[in-house]
C-alpha cells in the first residue's frame, strides 16, 4: 500500500473504511510507539497505547476532523501514555523521565493546580512562548518537554552536545519564567 496523504485517510476514516487504520499505522506507527515508548519504557505498552489512539481516532473522526493528523495522532498517543504511566505509579518506569522533565519545569510554572481556566491560559501562553523561539531551542524544548527524552536523547536527535542542550534547556526555562512572570501567570 503506498503512503497515502492524511487527506485521504481521513476520508476512509469517515467512510469508516479500517484501511485508515493501515494507513496509519504506515505513516505514524514508528513515530508514536517511539513516543509511548520514551514515556512508558514497554515496547508492549507502547503498543497498547498506539492501538488505542487508533481507537481513539476512529471514534472521533467523524465528527472530529483533525487539521494535522500526525499531531492529532501523535497527542493522543502521549496523553495515552502519561495516563497510563500514571495509573501503573512506577517512578522507574519510563527510566523517570516524565517525572524527572516535570521536575524540572517545576521551578518555573505555578505551583498550585491550576483550574481549567488557568490550566488554558497557561497553555496558551506556553503555545506563544514557543512561537518566539528559534527553531533549534524550540525542538530542543519540546523533545524534551513535551516527548520527555532524556537529555542524551535530545542531543542525539538534534546532532549536539549533551553540555550544549543543559545550557540551551537552563536559559529556556529562565526565559520562561520571565514570560510567565510577564503574563502574570506565576
Amino acid at each position: 500500500m503506498a503512503v497515502l496523504e492524511d487527506s485521504e485517510i481521513l476520508r476512509l476514516f469517515q467512510s469508516r473504511d479500517e484501511r485508515a487504520l493501515r494507513a496509519c499505522d504506515e505513516k505514524y506507527g514508528r513515530l508514536c510507539r517511539r513516543l509511548a515508548l520514551h514515556i512508558l519504557n514497554n515496547r508492549q505498552d507502547a503498543e497498547e497505547c498506539f492501538n488505542d489512539a487508533l481507537l481513539h481516532v476512529w471514534n472521533a473522526v467523524p465528527p472530529a476532523l483533525p487539521q494535522n493528523l500526525s499531531a492529532y495522532l501523535a497527542a493522543t498517543v502521549r496523553n495515552l501514555a502519561l495516563d497510563r504511566q500514571r495509573l501503573m505509579r512506577r517512578e522507574k518506569r519510563g527510566d523517570g523521565q516524565v517525572a524527572l522533565a516535570v521536575e524540572e519545569l517545576a521551578s518555573v510554572l505555578p505551583s498550585q493546580e491550576p483550574d481549567l481556566i488557568e490550566r488554558m491560559a497557561l497553555s496558551d501562553a506556553l503555545n506563544r512562548f514557543l512561537e518566539t523561539l528559534p527553531a533549534e531551542t524550540r525542538v530542543i524544548f519540546v523533545l524534551r518537554y513535551w516527548a520527555c527524552l532524556s537529555i542524551k536523547e535530545v542531543a542525539e536527535e538534534c546532532d549536539a552536545s549533551v553540555s550544549k542542550v543543559k545550557m540551551s534547556l537552563l536559559r529556556t526555562k529562565s526565559k520562561l519564567k520571565q514570560f510567565l512572570e510577564k503574563e502574570e501567570l506565576l
